[in-house]
């Protein structure tokens, strides 16, 4: 199982917020692109970055950010992104830049043609960040929660090729207080694609809670807040996860 780290990028800056509210951001760092570096040397075997400004607006809006990442950490490992990603033309220019997998989230919810389109024009790229509470799937940077259900849209999306899903529990991110697990499982068990595990993750436990399960079909765990504030040390988690996977 891959530990994630998170770069949730706004207005330049390398931020978390809780639960997603955008006047609730800390910054973390004023340089992504040293920020993604540190995380590299540290062991990270692929980043997670998020567009905050873009998720809301419905268009990239830290590509200088993006891009400066993308230079720091070069072809060394995987990088994947999402938020404000709306077009075709918006995802081929991130791939080109070098990004790996494109992350489509309200798109996928509200025009799921785009994603279908997406899938067949760039596959093995696309994956889908399914933001959940209760069951029920958010959209527009989880500022409005939707009446569909997460595992109808997941058997979807997985038919259109999806390469993943990204399962964020958005009462329990940046909030400290342990992942969401039996909702993941939940979803992984229904998936033949593999399902990435965001919301929550705090310590070393937890990490555990999920390596136990991962025969379900979760592959990675997404960390944010407690890679920051310095409760989950990065190199000692994926030595945890590499020694519980066998």
């Amino acid at each position: 199982m891959l530990i994630i780290p998170a770069i949730d990028l706004k207005d330049g800056h390398c931020v978390r917020l809780r639960q997603g509210e955008m006047d609730r951001a800390t910054v973390f760092s004023e340089d992504p692109g040293a920020m993604a570096r540190h995380w590299v040397d540290q062991g990270a075997r692929r980043l997670h970055l998020v567009d905050l400004n873009g998720a809301v607006a419905g268009r990239p809006l830290n590509e200088p950010a993006v891009k400066a990442i993308l230079r720091s950490v070069g072809d060394s490992i995987p990088v994947q992104l999402g938020g404000g990603i709306r077009d075709l033309d918006t995802i081929e220019r991130y791939l080109d830049d070098g990004i790996s997998y494109v992350i489509i989230g309200t798109a996928a919810v509200k025009t799921p043609g785009f994603l279908h389109d997406a899938c067949y024009a760039f596959p093995g790229h696309i994956m889908v960040g399914l933001d959940c509470r209760d069951g029920k799937v958010a959209v527009e940077g989880w500022s409005k929660l939707t009446g569909h259900d997460a595992l109808d849209l997941a058997l979807k999306f997985q038919d259109y090729g999806v390469e993943a899903i990204i399962h964020t529990d958005i009462g329990r991110d940046g909030m400290m207080n342990g992942v969401n697990v039996e909702a993941t499982v939940a979803l992984a068990r229904q998936l033949s694609v593999p399902v990435i595990a965001s919301g929550g993750v705090t310590d070393l436990e937890d990490v555990r809670r999920l390596c136990a399960v991962q025969f379900e079909g979760i592959n990675g765990a997404i960390a944010g807040r407690a890679l920051y504030e310095g409760r989950l040390d990065l190199a000692a988690a994926q030595k945890l996860a590499d020694e519980l996977g066998g």
